[in-house]
């Protein structure tokens, strides 16, 4: 007997993998929200101060800090291209919030006036991202590399300002940033609101937004189109080490000190940012989906703290849902 058995064409093949990976985007939003909700009733019913009022605050209020950091990856990830090797990546955000820290520290403690110190620690921030501009768009190298390159040097003068040593603040920035409304509302929740605000506007509803995401989506058409795309690439890092200099502005004001970033917060706003693109209908980072994943993550610190859970897990837990997203967006169809 001959058997007989058919194979899928080339084409036929294409339009199934493109079929399961218009579902992707859908399966994923609902399982991270089914996965979150369900952390969230886990935590409420093992404690009961998880959802205190205090606590819930003092959750955003955590999560200030991260998320100012991973927006500035989400722009560099927006312009640069989610591509794992070649696309945009800045690995010197965590150390850039350290140095900015220990510069504006330094300056208030001996005794120099508060504009002077919050414009320090901005132009700090300016200059990692302008290094790492500089090195990604003149130099040529891989972002990969050039931002790890980026946050050595920022972590040498972190370290050489602060003699790795802790630096304690009290100035009228951090008791403003560090305290309440009138309402108790957190003053760091209502500064990452406003910014996440203001940054959905600009990359969503603006020229600049619009052509941001152009670059970041196909470089060729979007010079093909007249853009300048050098330009906004370079300009994605320096915005980053910008807003890697306002985390540190948020951290000092919620630890009243100096801390290093390197060491804690770099796997954290990489998760930050790419579990965000789970509440995008393409898969792609967002400001609004890194806001959404900045919340979860610091719901996920403050729960395991409450169950005196090891943080060790909370790490773990970040790097095995950022592996699944990314690994899932690398198979989504490309438009």
């Amino acid at each position: 007997m001959t058997s007989i058995t058919t194979e899928a064409s080339p084409k036929a093949r294409a339009w199934e993998r493109s079929e399961i990976g218009a579902l992707l985007p859908a399966i994923l939003r609902a399982g991270a929200l089914v996965l979150f909700a369900a952390i969230f009733v886990v935590f409420a019913i093992q404690s009961p101060l998880f959802l205190s009022p205090g606590n819930l605050l003092a959750i955003v209020s955590q999560s200030s800090v991260l998320g100012v950091l991973a927006f500035g990856l989400t722009i560099v990830v927006i312009v640069g291209g989610d591509n794992a090797l070649a696309g945009g990546i800045d690995l010197s955000l965590a150390a850039t919030m350290g140095l900015a820290a220990a510069v504006y520290a330094t300056l208030v403690r001996t005794g120099q006036p508060e504009g002077i110190a919050i414009g320090a620690a901005l132009a700090a921030g300016l200059g990692i991202g302008l290094l790492n501009a500089v090195s990604v768009v003149w130099l040529r190298m891989l972002p990969l590399l050039a931002t790890l390159a980026g946050m050595t040097i920022a972590v040498g003068l972190e370290q050489l300002v602060t003699k790795s040593a802790t630096i304690l603040v009290d100035s009228s920035l951090t008791r403003f940033l560090g305290g309440t409304d009138a309402f108790g509302f957190p003053m760091l929740a209502h500064a990452l609101f406003a910014t996440a605000v203001t940054l959905v506007l600009v990359t969503r509803y603006t020229t600049l937004g619009l052509n941001m995401q152009a670059v970041g989506g196909n470089p060729l058409a979007a010079r093909a189109a007249g853009l300048r795309v050098p330009l906004y690439i370079g300009g994605s890092y320096v915005a980053s080490g910008l807003f890697g200099a306002l985390g540190g502005l948020f951290s000092v004001s919620f630890l009243g000190a100096s801390s290093k970033g390197a060491d804690e917060m770099l796997l954290p706003i990489i998760a930050a940012t790419f579990l965000g693109v789970v509440f995008s209908r393409r898969l792609v980072p967002t400001i609004a989906g890194t806001l959404a994943a900045s919340l979860f993550i610091g719901m996920l610190t403050n729960g395991f703290q409450l169950l005196n859970v090891s943080s060790y897990w909370v790490s773990g837990i970040q790097g095995v849902l950022t592996l699944l997203v990314v690994a899932a967006t690398t198979v989504r169809p490309r438009t």
